[in-house]
């Protein structure tokens, strides 16, 4: 397996990163999504939508668990899962993911040492962000089980504030689907190339290029 690791200045650059993302993004494919509350999982979702061209607003489906959004054209479905209310494997299967992955893409908010049996060929994507951005007191008492009737605030949705930091974002490619790890790697940095790019010409869209920054592969 390959680690990729990119820095992400703010969710704009998330949604682009994510965009970028989208065109390597097949049916079938499973992303798994993994950060903090407020990290930019959702955020990185709406940028997957937005590439492959989907109906419907991407938004965090933590009541839902799952939505599914149907091609504007020709492309896959995708379906969007948060499983942070999830607490066992049997409550995954109830979901029935497998009956739509071969037709999907499928990306899974908080879906560690729930999903990983859907498929041995994904992406493990992980986001780190410093805290101090963006007030996720809401939810601090919602347990993953969702102990706890009273309906969080969605971070990724809310303002953010410059001192919320660089998203740190790695990147893990598993099974044969992605071998070529390299096509992946150029399609990525050209994201954040051209977000860099972006950030330099406009300093309030995200500060410095040097901000932003694309990492060398480490296997592992």
């Amino acid at each position: 397996m390959t680690d990729l690791t990119f820095d992400l200045p703010d969710a704009d650059a998330t949604r682009a990163f994510g965009l970028a993302l989208a065109r390597e993004l097949r049916a079938g494919d499973l992303v798994m999504l993994t950060g903090d509350l407020g990290a930019g999982k959702t955020t990185l979702t709406q940028g997957i939508g937005t590439g492959l061209g989907v109906r419907g607003q991407v938004a965090s489906p933590t009541f839902i668990i799952a939505r599914v959004h149907p091609p504007l054209t020709d492309g896959p479905y995708l379906v969007h899962v948060d499983a942070y209310r999830l607490g066992s494997l049997d409550e995954v299967e109830a979901l029935d993911l497998d009956a739509s992955l071969d037709e999907s893409v499928t990306v899974v908010e908080w879906g560690q040492d729930l999903v990983e049996s859907l498929a041995e060929d994904r992406l493990e994507i992980t986001i780190e962000r410093p805290r101090g951005g963006v007030d996720t007191s809401a939810t601090a008492g919602a347990s993953r089980s969702g102990e706890t009737d009273a309906e969080p605030v969605d971070p990724d949705d809310e303002p953010e504030s410059p001192e919320a930091g660089v998203r740190h974002v790695t990147v893990r490619a598993l099974g044969h689907r992605w071998a070529d790890v390299a096509r992946l790697a150029d399609g990525l940095r050209a994201a954040v190339e051209a977000a860099a790019g972006h950030a330099a010409a406009d300093p309030a869209a995200g500060g410095p290029a040097q901000d932003l920054a694309a990492h060398r592969p480490a296997d592992q």
